[in-house]
């Protein structure tokens, strides 16, 4: 009875990553591309440090959904794992998955940060929110963080798993499997980005509240606003994707559960908790339009503009072209 209630919960843990994981995969990678459409095309955005740290994101965002759950699928959903055949993308895999996940998630805390920066009642302060040092400072976080994980691709490596006898990418130091569980996935993933993201969060939230009794230019201010609502609503967001995951997957590898059918159902909800966690990664853009009626004006601005482009693109008459040859075109 047992065998056959494992066998189910394996069967779940499959279909989990195929019917929720494809998804969110691919409205994911629809929604990160609008994303940065919109931000690169509005000069509004382009000249705005906050909406700097956004692109930044949606593009990182693109990145790890790609090498983390587009694999995962494959892996769990299909068993197709392509780790275990090349070294290359055994070691690239690991090493770009927390490179995109620490550096999304240090975007929306620089952005976090600078939101309330930017509302706050110092003008002193308010020009520290600008596009120049927030490239610069970008530049350093994702530098540093390059060098933190760059180890990834030295202690991963394939190895010939025992009884089953087959190539597995693994870590070949425990050591540093520990110090991943402790600095990526518990600090740099987990802790860190929701406890800076809740204090500056909450301050920008205040100043927002207090921008209608400011003395502040329209345009900026409805900016301001606007921003400050996605960020907010990001961060609300994170508190109960990442957290649960985490918790699920120390639980799951250090558990040291025997039973078998208790750790099957546990890694069901493990399944279901990192589709959430993905579901992060994948929900800003749609986030966006649900929360901001400006960005959904600005989106539709964005969309019909390159179409009507395209549409209405008058022809061009080459002067030294036979009239009828040209005609020919018509």
């Amino acid at each position: 009875m047992s065998l056959a209630i494992v066998a189910s919960l394996s069967i779940a843990y499959q279909q989990v990553f195929i019917y929720m994981g494809i998804p969110i995969l691919s409205l994911g990678l629809i929604g990160g591309f609008f994303n940065t459409l919109v931000f690169l095309s509005l000069r509004t955005f382009r000249e705005s440090s906050c909406a700097f740290y956004l692109t930044v994101m949606s593009i990182l965002n693109m990145g790890q959904l790609l090498t983390g759950l587009l694999s995962r699928i494959l892996i769990s959903g299909f068993n197709i794992d392509f780790t275990r055949t090349s070294l290359f993308y055994c070691k690239f895999r690991v090493f770009f998955f927390q490179f995109s996940v620490i550096s999304s998630l240090a975007c929306i805390c620089l952005a976090t940060i600078d939101q309330y920066i930017a509302t706050c009642t110092r003008p002193r302060w308010r020009q520290w929110s600008n596009i120049r040092l927030a490239r610069r400072l970008l530049i350093g976080v994702i530098v540093a963080i390059i060098i933190e994980q760059i180890s990834f691709l030295v202690f991963y490596d394939q190895k010939i798993s025992y009884p089953s006898n087959q190539t597995v990418c693994i870590t070949t130091s425990t050591g540093f499997d520990q110090f991943t569980i402790y600095t990526n996935s518990l600090l740099l993933g987990n802790l860190i980005p929701v406890i800076i993201t809740f204090i500056f969060g909450s301050l920008a939230y205040r100043n927002i509240q207090q921008l209608r009794y400011r003395t502040v230019q329209l345009v900026r201010r409805e900016l301001d606003k606007q921003l400050s609502m996605m960020v907010l609503v990001q961060i609300f967001y994170i508190s109960w994707t990442i957290t649960p995951q985490l918790i699920l997957y120390i639980v799951a590898v250090y558990g040291n559960i025997r039973d078998s059918t208790v750790r099957a159902q546990i890694n069901l909800a493990y399944a279901i908790s990192l589709c959430l966690y993905y579901s992060f990664f994948a929900s800003p853009f749609y986030t966006y339009i649900i929360v901001s009626e400006r960005f959904r004006r600005q989106f539709l601005h964005v969309i019909f503009r390159i179409h009507n482009n395209h549409q209405w693109r008058p022809n061009r008459v080459h002067p030294n072209m036979p009239i009828n040859v040209v005609v020919s075109f018509l």
